[in-house]
């Protein structure tokens, strides 16, 4: 459905055309854009709020910046819609996050405008460096660099070690911190404490628009003397008003707000001043995500990404069944463990600024002493868990799959070495949605499956995640990982009495002959799809839930590789080091010989779109597994007649 552009917001297909415009239209080209996200997104979906927080911060950066030249790097990129808008993709804003249409998020190959992609937080100032001090190195001295950065994403050490180093380099470099207050769910932690303590100091909000002033006006000053003097005076009453020193002056960044993140000829104004100003320079802004939909700005959490809605009402469209329908995964975990940590008082629960999105926030609310949002901070979270677990705990690590990529070294080092009770469930895992190829949790089964001491697991239902955390629990378990999807489970009558699991043994779902399908966690419920139409036509394969990828199930191997010489590995992670070549690992370690077929994420970056979608474009949903055993059985009968 394409949705009509404002007046001023059609002309706009680039930010050449917004630079002709002048700053008495600015504000009106802010409400066009807010008003063309708002009618977009309730019809198409996707992330929301966020985008609506910055859309003045927007328009005022491609108006003062010479884009694409001048370089402008989002953060996670969950704000950038109205810089796509802006930046030659207006008329094909409605194919947003939609299968074969534009990413959520900025991506290098989709455009010039965005400098770096991203999906993950906290990658942005970083990357700006490195951009700056390669200008540098080639003499593009008028070149700018400017991160966009949310103060959520600030929490996370990556950010810090990019600040530590920018201090040093003296770069062309802006920061601007997007404050407000928020990720995906209410920010947590000492930082936030701190820019609170800035943002409502009314003595220092009385000086600071005077002393931003006076330094715009003496750093165009030759008079290096007089510079430094007002650098210090600055300085002295910052420290004085605040009773502490700026974080980011200690940091050698010259600090400059906070400001109103929604009045944009401020914004414009500042902007312009800052650019003259050389060194690493940081802009506080203060704002609303959400902001000009009243029910956004009023419960940001949910509309961070409420999909489809009625724009006018707030009425946010959900699909109506007859009958009940399974529970999402995440509640599955969400629910389980506030009955197992009932159970047993060693429980914890750990989240890095996901509980609503993993559904920790039940067991926060229920057990506030024993459930922990830790901020955006990945690796804190895994050796937060190990240090709990040296005590003689047993947390719950509850981390995105393509998230715990970022503490990969935490799970050797902190955990799988000093073998560690800690249970990493694994949230998002195999192909993930339309946030895409950023968010696809592709590898798991494979970086996992690498490292000594290690338990992994995926169950093919809900029953089985609740009977794989129970097992988990269990003392002396050591590392255990448990991966889910994104997503609905296939039971409705899910909530069934636990009961512990042997660990590495797998189970068969079914008996046949000719083919044998191997399958790992929820995908296993695609083949069972495939075999029930198979058997209509005469088809009769196997099938058999692995259920661990480590320990695997050899005496079920045995049994497999000892009747079929036909065999199909199906998994939703990366083929490549994934359960289909522990299968093969196995087969060639005990000299076995069979035509092993994998069907799992191939070799390559796969794109956003509905999760069936991209099953049916890597090959291994129900369609794509019965053409796989068609194949193989006429093949198979093609040489009996040939014999």
């Amino acid at each position: 459905m394409q949705v009509k552009a404002g007046d001023l917001l059609e002309k706009i297909n680039y930010p050449s055309d917004l630079r002709e415009l002048s700053e008495d239209q600015l504000e009106q080209v802010c409400q066009e854009l807010r008003q063309y996200i708002i009618d977009v997104v309730s019809v198409n979906g996707g992330h929301f709020a966020a985008s609506l927080g910055v859309v003045e911060l927007t328009v005022a950066l491609h108006y003062i910046l010479n884009t694409p030249y001048d370089q402008l790097v989002w953060d996670v990129g969950h704000q950038a819609y109205g810089h796509k808008i802006l930046t030659g993709r207006r008329d094909v804003f409605d194919t947003n996050r939609l299968y074969g249409g534009i990413s959520g998020f900025p991506k290098r190959s989709e455009s010039e405008y965005d400098t770096f992609g991203v999906g993950h937080s906290s990658t942005s100032i970083s990357a700006a460096l490195g951009m700056a001090v390669a200008s540098h190195y080639k003499g593009e001295k008028d070149r700018q660099h400017v991160a966009v950065i949310g103060d959520g994403s600030m929490t996370a050490g990556m950010a810090f070690e990019a600040l530590n180093h920018a201090g040093i380099e003296n770069s062309n470099l802006l920061v601007i911190l997007n404050d407000n207050n928020m990720a995906i769910d209410p920010n947590v932690g000492a930082l936030k404490d701190y820019l609170t303590s800035i943002t409502t100091s009314k003595p220092y909000n009385r000086f600071r628009d005077d002393i931003v002033n006076i330094l715009l006006k003496i750093s165009k000053s030759p008079d290096a003397y007089t510079y430094k003097v007002v650098q210090k005076l600055e300085k002295s009453i910052k420290g004085t008003l605040l009773k502490r020193s700026n974080f980011f002056e200690a940091l050698k960044f010259r600090y400059f707000g906070p400001i109103d993140g929604h009045d944009v000829k401020k914004l414009v104004k500042v902007l312009r001043d800052m650019r003259d100003i050389p060194g690493p320079k940081l802009l506080h802004c203060i704002t609303t995500k959400g902001k000009g939909y009243a029910l956004a700005e009023k419960d940001q959490t949910k509309w961070h990404a409420p999909g489809l809605f009625d724009k006018i009402t707030g009425e946010i469209k959900k699909a109506k069944y007859d009958k009940p329908q399974p529970p999402k995964y995440q509640d599955v975990f969400g629910h389980s463990i506030i009955e197992l940590a009932e159970m047993n008082p060693k429980i914890m629960g750990i989240t890095p600024a996901m509980p609503s999105g993993c559904s920790l926030n039940l067991m926060m609310k229920a057990m506030p002493t024993r459930a922990f949002d830790v901020g955006i901070a990945e690796q804190h979270a895994v050796t937060f868990s190990a240090g709990l677990a040296t005590q003689g705990l047993i947390p719950f690590c509850n981390i995105y799959s393509s998230f715990m990529q970022r503490a990969y070294d935490q799970v050797i080092h902190d955990v799988a070495i000093q073998k560690l009770n800690v249970i990493f469930c694994l949230d998002r895992a195999g192909i993930a949605g339309a946030d895409g190829a950023t968010h696809h949790g592709a590898y798991d089964l494979a970086y996992m499956r690498c490292i000594p001491n290690m338990t992994i697991s995926a169950p093919m239902n809900e029953e089985e995640l609740r009977n794989l955390m129970y097992t988990a629990q269990q003392d002396d378990m050591g590392p255990f990982v448990i991966r889910y999807p994104r997503g609905q489970g296939v039971m409705v009558d899910w909530q069934k009495p636990f009961k512990a699991l042997q660990v590495g043994k797998g189970r068969k779902i079914c008996d046949g002959d000719e083919v044998a399908l191997l399958t790992i966690g929820h995908i296993g419920n695609e083949a069972v799809k495939a075999i029930a139409e198979l058997n209509t036509e005469g088809y009769n394969p196997a099938h058999y839930d692995m259920r661990f990828v480590k320990p695997l199930d050899e005496a079920l191997l045995h049994e497999v590789f000892n009747k079929f010489n036909k065999i199909i590995t199906i998994e939703d992670g990366c083929i490549e080091g994934g359960m289909g070549s522990a299968i093969l690992e196995f087969m060639a370690d005990n000299n076995y010989q069979a035509q092993v077929i994998r069907l799992g994420i191939p070799d390559r970056v796969i794109e956003h779109g509905e999760q069936p979608e991209l099953w049916a474009e890597c090959g291994y949903d129900a369609k794509s597994i019965i053409t796989q055993v068609k194949s193989l059985a006429i093949n198979q009968n093609a040489h009996t007649i040939a014999s």
